[in-house]
């Protein structure tokens, strides 16, 4: 099957806004949403307390960095999605709640120019399920770790794949498939495989924890994991 293009991808998250801007229902259909917001969020501020520079890839309308900056209002937070209306929706809520300005830029992280800045903290929520290819994962991998500052971080939560077929099947198509039917029927199951089929390409999370470490991260860490959805995190010289 041909994959979504980014343009596709773009399309659909511009006409999906109000869904995403919800804190406790913006990702029904990921397992454990709220957990791993509240989660990953509240590491971050304990990790880094104070003035902390902020990446969030694929930064939707805003969901982590508004959690975030309220644990921690000095965090200087860098938002970058493919949707301008998404853009536009999070500048606004990260600005009600952080004491500085949120910077915005529209476009694939891949391609951005940060213009040699680093960051202490980069987010990659529901995102990095949208690269492709072993070489496509490695560049992008590659490319976050240089936007890092020494003893900076990033924290994803994300779909993940089991390296088992027959474990694949049972984990994803079955249980998460039980999981999809649950929230509403099958139809609307089939419609959400439909749309990860043509849209994602997600890897292990080992696959991916090895990754980190390939490119240059000296620790990585699991902090949860629920059937086909993990969150994890990679020190750069901790």
């Amino acid at each position: 099957m041909t994959k979504s293009t980014i343009q596709e991808i773009e399309a659909r998250f511009d006409q999906d806004v109000e869904r995403f801007s919800k804190l406790e229902t913006g990702q029904q259909t990921t397992l454990d949403a709220s957990l791993n917001m509240e989660l990953i969020t509240s590491a971050i501020a304990r990790r880094y307390p104070g003035k902390t520079k902020v990446l969030d890839i694929g930064c939707g309308a805003g969901n982590f960095p508004v959690k975030l900056a309220g644990k921690n209002p000095e965090i200087e937070v860098t938002l970058v999605d493919l949707s301008q209306p998404m853009l536009n929706r999070a500048e606004q809520r990260v600005a009600q709640v952080a004491n500085y300005k949120p910077v915005t830029k529209k476009g694939d992280f891949r391609s951005v120019d940060f213009k040699g800045e680093q960051f202490d903290v980069i987010i990659a929520t529901a995102v990095l399920h949208h690269l492709r290819d072993d070489k496509d994962w490695e560049t992008a991998f590659n490319k976050l770790f240089h936007l890092l500052k020494d003893g900076g971080s990033i924290w994803i939560f994300d779909l993940v794949e089991q390296t088992d077929v027959r474990l694949q099947q049972y984990i994803y198509k079955e249980l998460y498939g039980d999981y999809l039917s649950g929230l509403k029927d099958q139809v609307y199951r089939d419609h959400v495989f439909s749309y990860i089929e043509k849209e994602d390409s997600p890897r292990s999370l080992v696959y991916q924890l090895n990754l980190l470490q390939k490119v240059g991260f000296q620790q990585v860490d699991v902090l949860h994991k629920n059937l086909c959805f993990a969150s994890f995190v990679g020190f750069k010289k901790p």
